[in-house]
């Protein structure tokens, strides 16, 4: 299934439980995204929260209380299913994974999807840039660091970012790329020495996996979806549905529509 570029069909394969795994690489030239689902109640703060921090947080699409269908993003689609793994919280600690989050899923639920890194990779890869996690077959590394969002409402987070090596004589090009996908997370907020975001030790990643730095090459890092997740998890709520880190919603947008000029 890897490079398939039909996201239609892939969600249905994603459906029927032949992907389980991340899905950073799989079809390439389209937008994924995060998901957070919560009891509309909290519907407000945790938009509020979004706007205030658009980096780790960018709005793809809000859907209605109810409502599982994304008719902007993905037509047709399921985000009670179409994801290979998610996580369902009860009051802020871990229920269990799933890979269909139906039985949890009520009429008062509001889904939002938020923009990923995983979707400007592709224009990385095609500029010659390499991705080591795909190059790996690994998931993306991403770690909590000492920097806070603003908070709103009930709901705060850390931020975290998502980390990929890069050579120094490309670094100057991987901002240039990524920072034309603001509904991606843009370019990165810090290059290099991680401790100066409170990050210890790039070889044990909070979420995902480590991945191979090499010679002549410095750690880049994004902003990272994952925040939203923290974010959703502070206030506690009696219900909340997540991706599991990695395993995204992978929507009909073009990544190319996502990308200013």
């Amino acid at each position: 299934m890897k490079n398939m570029e039909n996201p239609g069909e892939l969600r249905e394969k994603i459906a029927a439980g032949l992907w389980r795994r991340p899905t950073t690489g799989l079809a390439p030239s389209y937008a994924q995204a995060n998901l957070v689902i919560l009891d509309r109640k909290y519907a407000f703060d945790f938009l509020l929260f979004c706007t205030r921090n658009p980096r780790p947080c960018p709005i793809l699409e809000v859907l209605d209380p109810g409502r599982y269908e994304p008719e902007i993003t993905a037509p047709g689609a399921d985000v009670r299913r179409d994801l290979p793994l998610y996580r369902v919280w009860k009051h802020g600690v871990l229920h269990r994974e799933v890979t269909d989050a139906t039985p949890w899923f009520t009429d008062n639920m509001v889904t939002f999807l938020l923009g990923c890194s995983f979707s400007f990779e592709c224009a990385l890869i095609s500029a010659g840039i390499p991705v080591r996690n795909i190059e790996e077959g690994k998931n993306v590394s991403m770690y909590v660091t000492s920097r806070q969002c603003i908070p709103a409402g009930v709901f705060s987070a850390p931020l975290v970012v998502s980390m990929r090596p890069i050579p120094d004589h490309q670094i100057i090009r991987a901002v240039q790329i990524t920072g034309r996908y603001a509904s991606a997370h843009g370019a990165p907020i810090h290059i290099g020495d991680p401790s100066k975001l409170g990050i210890a030790d790039l070889s044990r990643p909070d979420f995902g996996d480590p991945v191979a730095i090499r010679e002549g090459e410095k750690a880049v890092f994004w902003p990272c979806g994952v925040t939203c997740s923290l974010a959703a998890l502070s206030a506690k709520p009696e219900i909340c549905i997540t991706h599991a880190p990695g395993h995204m919603f992978i929507t009909d947008l073009l990544n190319d529509a996502l990308a200013t000029n």
